[in-house]
């Protein structure tokens, strides 16, 4: 059965895509959607190497001075220490949650997930939110989708936050929020139509 309770303030968060981040760049996207009232930007650029990532977290970093927004660096800790960001997001494969919550005791430590079972371990490693998906279908990852009954167990097996992520949008945001997410991470929604009419949309829909 679905939670029927929604929560005060779910945590809305915008994983990056530079490349289609429009003219002005991921950082006035960056910039728009903090002042919106964005709650989390985590910098997923796999591609970029450590410097120019760097100078990319660095870049953004700036863009949301002045706001609540947090930044997230997506795999790499020492980027994430580097450009003195609040948060780095652990891979499945990546580095051991554990091990990086002993050796960098100032960041938050976010983990991805795709099972209830990870998100436990996760959740007992010490990690401080876990990202769990795709919970619905996203294009070349049909197959992958876990639904909302996984999303549920997931919620109500750990106290930690757990961010759904994967086919998030406006339309599916409370059925995401009613199966116990405090947190949704999404991709796709900001790409088209300004950063702050989507946050708007969102908590429009999540009123």
């Amino acid at each position: 059965m679905m939670r029927s309770e929604t929560h005060a303030r779910v945590r809305l968060m915008l994983v990056s895509d530079r490349r289609r981040s429009g003219a002005g760049g991921l950082a006035d996207v960056a910039r728009e959607a903090a002042a919106a009232g964005l709650d989390d930007l985590q910098l997923r650029e796999k591609d970029l190497g450590g410097r120019a990532l760097l100078a990319l977290a660095r870049e953004v970093r700036a863009a949301l001075a002045g706001t609540t927004t947090r930044l997230i660096v997506n795999g790499r800790v020492d980027v994430a220490a580097a450009a003195v960001v609040p948060a780095v997001q652990l891979p499945e494969e990546g580095l051991p949650v554990a091990g990086v919550k002993r050796a960098f005791p100032g960041l938050e430590v976010g983990a991805s997930r795709h099972s209830v079972d990870g998100v436990r371990q996760a959740a007992d490693d010490g990690a401080d939110f876990v990202l769990l998906g795709p919970v619905f279908a996203t294009p070349g990852k049909e197959p992958r989708a876990l639904g909302l009954s996984v999303l549920e167990a997931a919620a109500r097996a750990v106290n930690v936050p757990v961010y759904a992520i994967g086919g998030i949008d406006v339309a599916r945001a409370r059925e995401a929020v009613a199966a116990g997410a405090r947190g949704l991470a999404l991709l796709r929604p900001f790409l088209s139509g300004s950063p702050a009419a989507t946050v708007a949309a969102l908590r429009s829909a999540l009123a």
